[in-house]
């Protein structure tokens, strides 16, 4: 009997991603971040605004968009809250140590988030998109936090 080939833990854990970023409310880009160690799910996010708070689609659209602002600036006036984000309040709001986790991100993160993941203590990110910040991948260098673009389907 031929045995079915397995996906590989990033194939894996990116398969999840794409799920979680089915819940994404964002109108622009549709992102899931899962935070893993030792092979172990601990927690998960998707980008979407703070909880109880109306998405942009029921305020009308997106404020961004309405503004003519390019992909990868100013994302102090998106309503959302990145899915890193998400996940990094997650793991906190369970007393979860993420320390030396790996990220699992449809997207890489931006320049705010890489520096939250810093300070987190993840060690890898492993993303399939890319995202228009230079500085981000900078800085996460700088950091020693390893990247890795796996492939995969889009969720933009």
């Amino acid at each position: 009997m031929k045995r079915e080939k397995r996906p590989s833990w990033d194939d894996y854990f990116m398969e999840i991603t794409n799920l979680v970023a089915t819940r994404a409310t964002c109108l622009r880009r549709k992102v899931g971040a899962i935070l893993v160690k030792d092979r172990r799910i601990l927690a998960t996010g998707y980008n979407g605004p703070p909880k109880g708070v109306p998405h942009c689609d029921e305020l009308g659209g997106c404020l961004r968009e309405k503004l003519g602002i390019p992909s990868g600036e100013r994302q102090e006036l998106s309503r959302a809250v990145h899915a890193e984000q998400n996940a990094i309040i997650q793991a906190a709001k369970m007393g979860t140590n993420i320390d030396g986790a790996t990220l699992y991100v449809t997207n890489h993160p931006c320049f705010i988030c890489a520096k939250m993941l810093i300070n987190a203590g993840v060690k890898k990110i492993v993303y399939k998109d890319g995202y228009p910040d230079k500085y981000a991948k900078k800085i996460l260098k700088e950091a020693h936090v390893e990247s890795k673009k796996v492939k995969g389907k889009s969720n933009k």
